[in-house]
């Protein structure tokens, strides 16, 4: 172990040491053409090139320096391991708040997410985001343990604007919204719709997720349930996991029924 990481803080103590390596791992280069994607001296180059001929990173070829087969494993390696670690550093003020055990894809996936919070001056800058997202799309699908006063009201306009909507909610969500008789009257609104349709699952769901389209949207709560982020990718993987776990839940789900809706006084 001590010689990985001695391996590990070679390759840590210059940049362009891992600039290099991945470079002649996609592809040959010569030493003008790693200088100029590099930035580094050609006496720079020369040692770090001897370093890694040293340990059979790279050879020699007609076209250019290029990397070996153990040289490509490495540069894989680090490629990865800095992808992971630029998406830990992107993610890192809210992963506190992401439901990582119900999440069904590598973080990594989020690591170019759009992350929006809460500010001083817009505290709802998260649902307005989500908002914003499905005032563009043309079909939404929601999976949620909440339905909230601003997002209801946005998608009630939307799906009268010709607007598809397909969302699952937990029963304590729904019985949420029937207690407020001005939410109780939209939703009333949203399930007459044409191209509205809701259900209704018995068990908690423990996300609250809107795919609008191709876009995934995940609302982030701390233990309070008060709102501390929103997440939002259009990365394929996250998309079909999203896609999946709805039809899951809409499959698990009942049709809401009128007597949802109905509060005994």
């Amino acid at each position: 172990m001590d010689r990985v990481f001695a391996e590990m803080e070679f390759l840590a103590r210059s940049a362009n040491r891992g600039d290099v390596l991945t470079l002649v791992a996609e592809a040959p280069h010569d030493r003008q053409a790693l200088a100029a994607e590099t930035g580094a001296s050609q006496p720079t180059l020369g040692r770090i090139l001897r370093d890694f001929e040293e340990r059979d990173w790279v050879r020699a070829t007609e076209q250019g320096y290029t990397a070996t087969a153990t040289g490509r494993l490495v540069a894989s390696g680090l490629t990865e391991l800095s992808e992971s670690l630029a998406a830990e550093l992107h993610l890192r003020g809210v992963s506190e708040w992401l439901p990582t055990d119900s999440l069904g894809f590598d973080l990594g996936r989020l690591g170019e997410a759009t992350i929006t919070t809460p500010t001083q001056t817009r505290p709802s800058a998260p649902i307005s985001r989500v908002i914003e997202l499905i005032e563009a799309a043309s079909r939404v699908r929601i999976f949620s343990h909440a339905f909230n006063e601003q997002t209801l009201a946005a998608v009630v306009e939307w799906v009268a604007d010709g607007g598809q909507f397909e969302g699952v909610f937990s029963a304590a969500a729904i019985d949420a919204v029937a207690h407020e008789t001005g939410l109780r009257g939209q939703l009333q609104q949203l399930q007459a719709a044409d191209r509205a349709t809701i259900r209704v699952i018995e068990d908690a769901v423990p996300l609250a997720v809107t795919v609008a389209d191709d876009t995934v949207s995940l609302l982030l709560r701390d233990d309070d349930g008060r709102l501390q982020a929103a997440i939002d990718t259009d990365d394929p993987e996250v998309e079909v996991w999203a896609t999946d776990r709805h039809g899951r839940y809409w499959e698990s789900a009942r049709p809401l029924a009128e007597s949802d809706l109905t509060i005994d006084e």
